[in-house]
């Protein structure tokens, strides 16, 4: 594995978008992102997620030239500044996975959609040679007590596809929020540890989603303290990454948690 995960690691959210769910998490300059990136480091992340373009619900996909253009810029100001920090790029097209990791180090491939909406980044993945987060997006059609074996079937069936081309490092992402009703969000983070039966880290993206702020009546302005409660159960539930907007609350819980869990 690329980086130690004994003790669970925070991922800070970046967003080159305009259009990404929560307004706080979009860099749209320069100064913007290098002062988000600057608060993550110093408070406690490990790895960096850049995201040019939205896959929030119902999102409207840029072009890739689109997606390239805010990208790649942001990637060389980071590795300019951060050499050797671990960057994950979010994004679903394989040719962007492969130059980002090409010529700008960078060092996790993060697709939401499992390498199916691109026929080209299953070949970008295998040839890359880096860490990728395989995540559960399909709507479940299975609407009784064995949806979850809908998701068992998935990974397994997605994993032995990469393992058969040669990747080594895989990370499992449950996909909280997507194609899934909000009784099963809330069931399978209760039984989010059986999925470490696969033997691969399992990273949590619960931060300020729909299964937060509509069960509370809130808005994703008011889902800290909700996501901090999430954010609590998944690493019980055997996290070892928190993919999150609010990294300085994150790595509290860690701490805190890891104080009370230490072996």
């Amino acid at each position: 594995m690329l980086y130690d995960s004994s003790s669970p690691l925070v991922m800070g959210i970046i967003n080159v978008t305009t259009d990404s769910f929560f307004e706080s998490s979009r860099c749209l300059s320069t100064s913007q992102l290098l002062e988000k990136v600057d608060f993550f480091v110093q408070n406690g992340a490990s790895i960096i997620d850049v995201g040019a373009c939205s896959t929030r619900p119902n999102a409207t996909f840029v072009s890739e030239e689109e997606e390239k253009k805010r990208l790649f810029p942001a990637l060389e100001l980071l590795r300019a500044k951060y050499p050797s920090l671990i960057i994950s790029v979010d994004t679903f097209r394989g040719a962007i996975a492969k130059e980002a990791v090409e010529s700008y180090n960078v060092s996790i491939i993060n697709d939401v959609f499992g390498f199916d909406k691109d026929d080209s980044m299953l070949d970008a993945v295998a040839s890359c040679g880096v860490p990728y987060v395989l995540t559960h997006s399909l709507e479940i059609k299975i609407e009784n007590d064995d949806f979850m074996k809908e998701i068992f079937r998935f990974f397994a069936d997605k994993i032995a596809v990469l393992q058969s081309r040669g990747v080594k490092d895989i990370i499992l992402d449950p996909g909280y929020g997507f194609g899934k009703t909000m009784e099963q969000n809330f069931e399978l983070l209760a039984r989010q540890s059986e999925l470490l039966q696969f033997g691969l880290p399992i990273l949590a993206g619960l931060s300020r989603k729909r299964m937060v702020w509509q069960s509370l009546n809130i808005t994703p302005n008011e889902a800290l303290n909700g996501t901090t409660v999430l954010n609590t159960i998944a690493l019980q539930q055997g996290a070892k990454i928190l993919r999150v907007h609010d990294v300085k609350e994150a790595n509290e819980a860690v701490r805190l948690f890891s104080l009370c869990y230490k072996k």
